[in-house]
């Protein structure tokens, strides 16, 4: 292993590590993909509730806003995986288990990663809101329109044609939340090649591999939302 050069280390081949970072860096893609959709999800509560809910409920999500940004996202990854391994462990002793239990680790990034992006996404959905002309939404009103059909056939759309650009920013800070996960044991890229580098002795060639996964990952994923940003600008001078 120790004469192998840099490719035929990364290759598929007999004694190559290409199978095991490809692996870490499906999953990778499969975490981050479940974080951004779960903060999607918290994004577009919380978003509401700053815009339509009464005083308590606005402040309740501003005070979730406020608070998610200021803890740096490792620590909210170590509160939920630590503290619902210790949780774990208290209800397992109440049904005689006496072993340690733990959180499961992609469940654990899952939540931290979408808590940790749901408040970023939660003021890009609201700007993006306050973005649309009110003309257009009275418009809908003068139309006949339902709530639920100007929900589907002009908010969204509309508000999806002013988020896209900041949602690509809140994607970006999730695939560089979900590295952090790697602490919880997940076998996703970073870890695969800290063990890959710990194995074989060569922390560069594996690092460099790693940074070139994330890249292509992040590349692919940038074209996708840009696609998505001009489908939803149809019509748009810009």
């Amino acid at each position: 292993m120790g004469n192998l050069g840099f490719f035929e280390t990364l290759s598929f081949g007999p004694g190559g590590w290409g199978p095991m970072l490809l692996s870490g860096a499906l999953m990778t893609v499969a975490l981050s993909l479940s974080g951004f959709l779960l903060a999607a999800v918290i994004g577009g509560v919380f978003s509401w509730a700053k815009i339509s809910g009464n005083r308590p409920v606005r402040y309740f999500a501003d005070a979730y806003t406020t608070v998610v940004r200021g803890i740096p996202d490792l620590l909210i990854i170590y509160l939920l995986y630590f503290g619902g391994s210790q949780i774990l462990t208290s209800l397992g002793k109440l049904f005689g288990e006496g072993q340690f239990i733990s959180f499961p680790g992609f469940l654990a990034g899952m939540l931290a990663v979408g808590i940790a992006a749901g408040a970023q996404q939660t003021e890009v959905f609201r700007g993006a809101f306050y973005a649309i002309a009110p003309g257009e939404l009275e418009a809908a009103k003068a139309f006949g329109m339902s709530p639920w059909v100007r929900i589907h056939r002009i908010i969204i759309p509309l508000l999806l044609r002013h988020a896209l650009p900041g949602m690509g920013n809140v994607w970006q800070l999730v695939l560089k939340a979900a590295a952090l996960v790697s602490v919880t044991g997940l076998a996703e890229l970073m870890n695969k090649a800290q063990t890959g580098a710990g194995s074989t002795g060569k922390p560069f060639d594996f690092y460099c591999a790693a940074a070139l996964l994330y890249l292509v990952i992040s590349a692919f994923s940038g074209w996708s939302l840009r696609r998505a940003e001009v489908h939803y600008s149809r019509g748009v001078k810009r």
